[in-house]
């Protein structure tokens, strides 16, 4: 069922205190004030020298014929919809994330221009789950992989659940229907993943460089199926329901593994 996020004006403002969108706290204006932010306000945050920029979606520009993609490629226009959160949600990724995005993009062109603007690889679809649903992650203890590997959830949200307190497992979202879906808070949110193990004290600021990086490269992202589901639900302090052991049982964010499921190594941070 296709979702509808709810009008602004009926969003509980408690889930802008909530992971994952109390993250977000720095563009409280834009999300919480009464009023839809105006592409011009969005083009005013962007630095003096980016590249892009934020177009409005209308008739007339997609009159062009040109692909979304092919749109920033070529002319540096993001197509954004006025008044809609899936697009205000995803401006706000490209103020925050602008590497990432821009690795995604070319690599999306460099797939149209084999596939042509009609059919879709395996890794265009790859990066589509990972522009609207993807994490981060910052691994510093890989014993926490075999559990994640076997979809041990109880095991890795109740039994190791001090490892999201203390930063031996950090995540950073990047995508924005996940986001906008965080919107609802009775939603159960599940992302897709690219793991990072760090050595020393990487941090966050590292991580998104080095996602950048291997997207742009094509070490990652080449199937969907390389993507790991996290559910984010799980996390200490995201849901209250999440600070009882049952949860961990039988939540339906938590799905068994299929037997032929793997998952390929975590990138290496270094």
């Amino acid at each position: 069922m296709r979702y509808h996020a709810p009008a602004r004006d009926a969003v509980d403002p408690a889930v802008f205190a909530r992971p994952p969108l109390a993250a977000w706290r720095d563009c409280a204006v834009l999300l919480e004030g009464a009023e839809w932010p105006s592409i011009r306000q969005l083009n005013d945050l962007l630095p003096a020298t980016s590249s892009h920029r934020f177009v409005a979606q209308t008739p007339a520009l997609l009159a062009d014929g040109l692909h979304y993609e092919q749109r920033i490629a070529g002319r540096g226009e993001i197509a954004t919809r006025e008044g809609n959160w899936h697009d205000l949600l995803n401006a706000l990724v490209w103020l925050r994330h602008p590497a990432i995005k821009q690795a995604l993009n070319r690599r999306q062109m460099a797939e149209i221009g084999r596939m042509g603007p009609k059919l879709r690889s395996r890794a265009q679809y790859a990066m589509t789950h990972f522009d609207e649903a993807g994490v981060l992650v910052l691994l510093r203890d890989p014993a926490l992989l075999a559990l994640w590997d076997a979809h041990d959830w109880h095991g890795l949200f109740w039994r190791q659940r001090q490892a999201w307190r203390d930063g031996a497992i950090e995540l950073d979202v990047f995508g924005h229907a996940l986001l906008e879906h965080a919107l609802s808070p009775d939603k159960l949110l599940v992302g897709k993943a690219l793991v990072f193990l760090a050595r020393g004290d990487a941090d966050i600021r590292q991580l998104r460089a080095a996602c950048a990086q291997a997207i742009g490269t094509g070490r990652v992202l080449d199937d969907p199926l390389q993507l790991r589901p996290l559910p984010l639900s799980g996390i200490p302090g995201w849901r209250a329901e999440s600070d009882a052991e049952a949860f961990h049982h039988g939540a339906p964010c938590y799905q068994p593994r299929r037997a032929d499921r793997r998952y390929p190594a975590a990138q290496q941070l270094d």
